[in-house]
C-alpha cells in the first residue's frame, strides 16, 4: 500500500519546498531533464537504485556529477530519495509534481476508457467537452478497456461519465424488467 502513495507523498513535498523558494517551474524543468537522463543512462539509474552501494557513495557521485548543474533544492531532494531508497520512483514523483502544479493552475485530471486508442483529435474533443461540463480545464489519459464494447467512460474527480454501449444495454435491460 505504501508503494501506491510514494509519488503523491514525495511529489507534494517537492511542490511545497519549490513553492517556499519560488522555483516551481525551475524544479519541474530539472526533474524532467533528470528523468530523461535516467532513461538515457540506465546504468547510472541502476547505480543510484542499487542497495549494494552505500547512500554516502551515491551522494558523493551525484554531488560530483550534478552539484553545479541543478538547484540546491533538487540536489537535496535527490539526497532524500537516496536516503529513503525511493530513487526508482523519481520519474513518477516528477510526473505527480507536474500534475499537482497543473491542478493548482485549475486543471483536473481524469481517465477516459475506450475500446481502442483515441486519436489526439478525439482526445482533445473529449477534453473540451468535459471541461465545459465541469467548468474547469481537463486533461484526460486514454486507457483501453475491451469490456465496454464501444463508446467511452470517463472517470474524473470521483465522477463517472458513462457513454458506453454496455451501459446503454444495461439500461435497456433494466427498463424491460
Amino acid at each position: 500500500m505504501a508503494e501506491l502513495t510514494v509519488d503523491l507523498t514525495y511529489g507534494q513535498a517537492l511542490l511545497e519546498a519549490a513553492i517556499d523558494v519560488n522555483k516551481t517551474e525551475k524544479i519541474l524543468e530539472e526533474g524532467k531533464e533528470l528523468s530523461a537522463l535516467f532513461q538515457r543512462e540506465p546504468e547510472f539509474f541502476e547505480f543510484i537504485n542499487t542497495p549494494v552501494i552505500s547512500a554516502a557513495e551515491k551522494k558523493e557521485v551525484i554531488d560530483i556529477l550534478l552539484k553545479d548543474k541543478i538547484t540546491t533544492e533538487m540536489l537535496n531532494f535527490i539526497y532524500v530519495l537516496i536516503d529513503k531508497r525511493r530513487t526508482r520512483h523519481f520519474s513518477k514523483i516528477i510526473n505527480r509534481y507536474q500534475h499537482l502544479i497543473e491542478e493548482q493552475n485549475g486543471f483536473s485530471y481524469g481517465i477516459i476508457f475506450s475500446v481502442k486508442p483515441l486519436t489526439e483529435e478525439q482526445l482533445k474533443v473529449f477534453e473540451e467537452k468535459t471541461s465545459k461540463l465541469l467548468r474547469k480545464n481537463v486533461k484526460l489519459e486514454n486507457k483501453i478497456d475491451t469490456k465496454i464494447i464501444g463508446g467511452i467512460r470517463i472517470y474524473i474527480e470521483g465522477k463517472v461519465i458513462d457513454a458506453t454501449i454496455k451501459k446503454r444495454l444495461d439500461n435497456l435491460k433494466e427498463s424491460l424488467k
